[in-house]
């Protein structure tokens, strides 16, 4: 059967999917949101979804658990030897999918692939100079300089079996900014809790339960069997759980929750997320794509006039339906270095906008088009046709592209966005992570503004070796002072994510909305 990827065919594949379960399948969940992993590779994409669907079939050194608390994983400990040498003992007798032994061989090899190139890795342990092997489990992980929060950033690396990557010619990561298509990106190696045994991109992803798995003793979880099915209408999302299609989804409508929590049979979770959604100006060029010969997003005064014209207060009641928190920072409060004083928000005062644009040479607006992906965070696209008409009141004409996620980041990593949305979670609960990614100088990444200011990346590294963490701290509030005087970002809110599911199922809902099955159990 040849179709389009809509909803409807999503609907139909995910009947046939469930119609050809295997009958050895006691357990099996059936699950959706709105938009798939970006691939199978798990150095290639620095996104949560992408992230998390990797956690099920990799294992990492150290593991965040449903609490976000970093538990040992494929290593058991780990000490400072000296300032830069981190001595970690890797957990025996573990076995890739394949049978494969896993050993320090293999965490060598995972360090330096996700350290290459292609790696949207790289800048999470940008401060590794070298892994070097003391016995098949112990591993030296040398840094360049003091890092007092390595384990922390450990958490995504995820662990690949050298062997198996040679053997299928996947030694480096996808480049997917050039378009690649390799082995891994549909095929997996892991040593996790899951095995993938079908991957169709935007279509259907099919995992089964790892019974040789190290950790079902102390996580002995109950599914043997996990579909996932993309399903980007809201509405067709609704009608599969509602039907008993899936039993779990992960993004439903904000519009629908009340009716899917008075369904028999139906529960809902909420949590606040390890996330906030913001707009990005690009004000490192020229010209921008929509304004020729000059760029308005230069001037601190136009940024501000955005930031000052967005009515957070009603996207959050209109739009959010009171599931959001309005942000100063880019960056929520269960980040270190977050705080409630530097998270205020300019107030809404479209009056001073429009003075401020005068006083920019801009008295009666410019045009400019904002991208956004319409399905990635929770209502971004109506979010962004909220801001389209807040800014038209200040006379800016926005023109918004809304488009798949797939095609919208790659926008901003490429440069060829001037004005775009974004939504950033910190997996290391640290500050740094945020200024590493969005506000460090980069020729390419996902610092998509085009800010550069030498004195900020100097305290940036700074900030990544200072073992004094009063001092620390004191960078990271200097950081976060500058970029809120500079107005680097338009913050929107932090992020309240719900989970629907049948209440059969026993699933804890998790702060970074990484789904965690190896904690399910299912109601008799």
């Amino acid at each position: 059967m040849k179709c389009k990827i809509t909803a409807a065919c999503a609907a139909i594949l995910l009947t046939a999917s469930t119609i050809a379960m295997p009958a050895s399948a006691k357990n099996v969940i059936r699950w959706a949101s709105q938009g798939d992993a970006l691939t199978s590779d798990p150095m290639a994409a620095n996104e949560a979804p992408t992230n998390s669907a990797s956690r099920k079939v990799y294992d990492a050194l150290i593991y965040p658990d449903k609490d976000l608390k970093f538990k040992p994983w494929l290593a058991t400990s780990w000490k400072l030897l000296d300032p830069v040498t981190w001595e970690f003992n890797l957990r025996k007798n573990v076995r890739f999918h394949d049978g494969t032994p896993f050993t320090a061989a293999d965490v060598k090899f995972s360090f330096e692939r996700a350290l290459s190139k292609t790696s949207d890795f790289k800048r999470n342990i940008s401060s590794v100079e070298a892994v070097k092997i003391i016995d098949d489990h112990k591993v030296h992980i040398i840094t360049r300089g003091p890092n007092p929060i390595l384990p922390n950033q450990l958490t995504s690396v995820f662990i690949m079996s050298k062997k198996w990557s040679e053997k299928h010619g996947v030694t480096t990561p996808q480049d997917r900014a050039g378009k690649e298509e390799t082995y891994a990106v549909r095929h997996a190696m892991g040593t996790g809790p899951f095995k993938l045994t079908l991957r169709e991109p935007d279509v259907r992803t099919v995992m089964v339960k790892n019974t040789d798995w190290w950790g079902l003793k102390e996580f002995p979880h109950e599914v043997d069997e996990i579909v996932y099915t993309p399903i980007a209408n809201q509405a067709t999302r609704v009608a599969a759980l509602l039907s008993g299609e899936i039993d779990f989804l992960l993004d439903p409508p904000l519009q629908d929750l009340n009716r899917i929590k008075n369904t028999p049979g139906m529960k809902i979770k909420q949590v606040a997320q390890v996330r906030t959604i913001f707009l990005g100006m690009n004000q490192g060029k020229d010209e921008l794509i929509s304004v020729k010969g000059k760029n308005p997003l230069k001037d601190k005064r136009v940024r501000q006039a955005f930031y000052q014209a967005i009515n957070i207060e009603a996207i959050k009641k209109k739009v959010m339906r009171g599931y959001a928190v309005p942000a100063g920072l880019i960056t929520p409060p269960a980040v270190h270095g977050y705080t409630e004083e530097l998270n205020k928000r300019r107030p809404y005062d479209p009056a001073l906008s429009k003075k401020l644009l005068a006083e920019a040479g801009y008295p009666n607006g410019f045009s400019i088009q904002l991208d956004c992906p319409n399905n990635r965070y929770i209502n971004d696209e109506a979010i962004c046709q909220a801001v389209v008409g807040m800014l038209g009141k200040i006379g800016v004409k926005v023109a918004l592209s809304a488009i798949p996620k797939t095609i919208h980041f790659p926008k901003i990593k490429n440069r060829e966005t001037d004005f775009y949305m974004l939504g950033w979670g910190v997996s290391t609960l640290d500050s740094h992570f945020v200024f590493g990614f969005l506000t460090k100088s980069a020729d390419k990444g996902w610092n998509g503004t085009g800010f550069k200011n030498q004195k900020i990346d100097d305290i940036i590294n700074k900030i990544e070796v200072e073992t004094d963490f009063k001092k620390r701290d004191a960078m990271i509030q200097q950081v976060w002072q500058h970029m809120r005087d500079n107005v680097n970002y338009l913050p929107l809110h932090h992020q309240v994510i719900v989970w629907a599911m049948r209440d059969k199922i026993d699933l804890p809902i998790v702060a970074d909305d990484g789904v965690r099955f190896i904690y399910t159990k299912f109601k008799k």
